[in-house]
């Protein structure tokens, strides 16, 4: 019984042994399971589905899906493909996509023909339709939308009310008509937001979008627009669609779509455009306008003036991008209403003529001439005799040519578990807050260049102020060595700006001598710097960096500098001049720099203090910098020494070392009198020259700028209060605390004006 009891026992410990290393076996397996569906969880790659329906934004949405298909590990691209895309009319643009070798996973007919507003309302109640089906086949973790079509707007709202994440391009911008709401509309329905412009980046948070979900990326087609605008074969390009007679900057690219919200004023607007470049008889390309209502009877008056059979215009429906920005970027004008002419053109410098409302609101570079009332015929010939043939400095208002590496930064940073369910951020934020996350903003600098007498320098610049990296090279003595440098450095500094976070939003140029700014030419160089005259800088700088470009004087740019960072921070009236190896300065009269008619105001160094004093460099005789200027000095010093009058008890000096004006200085300051009056006298005509300035511009402050500045300004404070007239004697002087006046002089330049001016 015992026994029986035993054997019994084993077996029930044996069952339950079995039964716990089962158990146990089973709970392993659940957690190994459990490990790797982590594992492949946080190794999925994002399913990304690009839409996009119509030759313009998929000029914008391409470089973005070729940078998504180079990195396969990381995502899964799905391509939708709708809208005009798919109509012959308007070109069956669908098969560019498929000849840039992307694999189209769904065609939606959507466009219910009829290009009127009735039409366009249809349509979207069909994308509506149409959607659901395709999205919940291809279960995107993402949808990339474009801009402010009644196409996206279908898209969008689909995707937020199946619960799909939903990164809108664009968002943001103001361009007037019925646009504006659709792009805000989408705004309001995406979870995520990659802007153009700093005003679009401060749009959507004024409209309570999270500032974490909005990148500053500027437009994805300039990325693909500035790496292919240098093409050797841009003339067989131009040829190829106008003829071979026609020439470089000898034609005109025309393209007017209509305007939804008053349809009837923008088909007489066309038919205006027409008859003017009718009139102006120059070779025109046209592109026949987009889908939107009224484009119907736009064509039909194009057919009634028998555009498409006249020698002088080239109708076509569709120019793959890759051409198109070849023949915007060598045209001599472009004209319609076309946001390309707003945006693109600007990276080019192309003149360009804005027809009515449609872009009311956008930024713009210079060379827009915006034609609001298009009225008449001859208000448009005008305009096209104002802008034909003309060059503007480059504009990168959208894009400095890397934004798809931006979003796709950002696109790796969206965290899939985090909540859906979108939040608004109220109140709005303040206008000067700014968040520094790396992919959410990046600091606005400037690419400031001095050229001095010895080194040629380089500088980015941040908005504050702050040099952020400088870079530092002998000034080249021959022309062509010093443009190659020059060109080399500021290349290496845009491309080191990316890596530090600073978006150049142009160049500015420090020099010696006289300078056009209105040109960027300087027109006569100081003797310091050889074979720099007549040289025009703006050109080959704007057309190697694709940057705008602002040149001035060494003298000039220190007034700028004081102006915006230093003493002369909102002071209305001053006048900064620079005590160094030369005297010059600039004047600042009721916050405006003075140029002068002939560029040469304010050479303060070559004030006469004497009828016959000594001989200046610039050839005349008793010039302040005949006196002061460290040249002066150091001629002093040399005189003095070789007439071994020059060294005193305590001062040490190398036999083989050269004589500088530090040498007088410090023989004055151990009690040399012969340096002492040398000295003197330097301060007294700098002083005299400083009092007929007071006595000219009457201005509120003097700024003593330059390595000699805190030796003259005890000396010229008392000469004021001597020989003044009693208004002016009170007139403070005080010296620079800037250590890099020309370098931030040249990059406040640029971010005081680079601004982006509005219509």
């Amino acid at each position: 019984m015992l026994a029986q009891t035993l054997r019994g026992a084993t077996v029930v410990a044996t069952n339950t042994m079995e039964l716990y290393y089962l158990r146990m076996q089973r709970a392993k397996e659940k957690l190994d399971k459990t490990k790797m569906e982590d594992k492949n969880q946080c190794q999925r790659k994002l399913r990304v589905c690009v839409a996009t329906c119509n030759r313009a934004d998929y000029s914008k949405l391409a470089p973005i899906m070729f940078g998504i298909k180079k990195q396969p590990e990381e995502f899964d691209l799905e391509v939708m493909v709708l809208g005009s895309h798919l109509i012959d009319d308007y070109g069956n643009t669908f098969r560019m996509i498929e000849q840039d070798d992307f694999d189209i996973g769904s065609k939606l007919h959507t466009i219910v023909r009829g290009e009127d507003e009735a039409a366009m309302v249809e349509s979207v109640g069909l994308a509506l339709v149409k959607l659901p089906d395709v999205l919940q086949r291809l279960r995107p973790d993402i949808l990339v939308v474009h801009g402010d079509r009644f196409d996206a707007l279908a898209l969008a709202t689909a995707a937020a009310l199946m619960n799909i994440r939903i990164l809108h391009l664009e968002g943001g911008e103001v361009s007037g008509t019925i646009d504006d709401s659709i792009r805000h509309s989408i705004t309001k329905l995406a979870h995520y937001h990659a802007c153009c412009t700093r005003r679009a980046e401060q749009h959507l948070i004024a409209m309570c979008e999270d500032h974490s979900r909005i990148l500053l990326a500027g437009c994805p087609s300039y990325d693909k627009l500035l790496s292919s605008n240098h093409r050797d074969d841009y003339m067989d390009i131009i040829r190829s669609w106008l003829g071979d007679k026609v020439q470089e900057r000898d034609y005109i690219v025309a393209l007017q779509h209509p305007v939804t919200t008053d349809i009837q004023h923008s088909i007489k607007i066309y038919g205006l455009m027409l008859d003017a470049l009718i009139s102006f008889n120059k070779k025109t390309l046209i592109l026949f306008p987009n889908i939107d209502a009224g484009s119907k009877e736009m064509v039909r008056v194009m057919r009634k003036k028998g555009i498409e059979q006249h020698p002088n215009f080239r109708a076509v429906k569709h120019i793959p991008f890759e051409q198109f920005i070849q023949l915007v970027s060598h045209a001599g004008c472009m004209i319609g209403n076309s946001s390309c002419g707003v945006r693109e053109a600007g990276a080019f410098g192309t003149p360009v003529i804005n027809l009515g409302t449609r872009q009311t609101g956008r930024e713009t570079g210079e060379n827009v001439l915006h034609v609001r009332d298009a009225d008449t015929q001859n208000k448009v010939y005008h305009a096209l005799e104002l802008q034909f043939g003309k060059r503007y400095p480059c504009s990168k208002i959208y894009g400095d040519g890397n934004a798809v590496p931006r979003i796709l930064k950002f696109l790796r940073t969206i965290d899939l578990d985090e909540p859906l369910q979108k939040t608004f951020c109220f109140p709005i934020v303040k206008d000067s807050i700014s968040q520094d996350i790396d992919h959410i903003l990046e600091t606005q600098s400037a690419l400031a260049i001095d050229l001095g007498g010895t080194n040629l320098r380089v500088a980015i610049v941040s908005m504050r102020g702050k040099i952020v990296k400088k870079y530092t090279q002998p000034n080249p003595k021959k022309y062509e060595d010093r443009m190659q440098l020059m060109l080399k450095m500021c290349t290496d500094a845009t491309r080191d700006a990316v890596s530090l976070n600073c978006r150049v939003l142009g160049v500015g140029v420090s020099t010696g001598g006289r300078v056009n700014p209105q040109e960027g030419v300087v027109l006569h160089s100081t003797k310091l710097i050889e074979e720099w005259s007549s040289v025009d800088l703006r050109t080959p700088i704007a057309d190697v960096l694709q940057l705008p470009v602002w040149v001035d004087n060494d003298g000039n740019c220190a007034a700028l500098a004081e102006k915006k960072f230093g003493h002369g921070k909102g002071v209305e009236n001053f006048v900064t001049v620079i005590t160094g190896t030369g005297i010059g300065g600039g004047i600042i009269h009721q916050n405006e720099l003075v140029h002068g008619s002939t560029f040469c105001a304010a050479e303060l160094g070559h004030i006469m203090v004497s009828l016959e004093g000594p001989q200046c460099s610039c050839g005349s005789r008793g010039c302040i910098e005949a006196y002061a200027s460290g040249m002066a000095l150091q001629k002093e010093a040399k005189r003095l020494h070789d007439e071994d009058r020059l060294n005193v008890d305590g001062m040490d000096m190398k036999l083989t070392e050269p004589i500088t004006a530090a040498h007088l200085i410090n023989a004055a300051k151990l009690g040399n009198c012969e340096a002492d009056a040398v000295l003197n006298k330097a301060s007294t005509a700098l002083g005299v020259g400083i009092v007929n300035m007071l006595h000219i511009v009457n201005p509120s402050l003097v700024i003593l700028s330059g390595i000699l500045a805190s030796l003259y300004q005890a000396p010229v404070q008392h000469i004021i209060s001597e020989r003044a007239l009693v208004s002016a004697k009170n007139i403070k002087v005080v010296t620079s605390e800037l250590e890099e006046p020309a370098l931030l002089g040249a990059a406040s330049m640029v971010l005081d004006y680079a601004t982006r001016r509005t219509y």
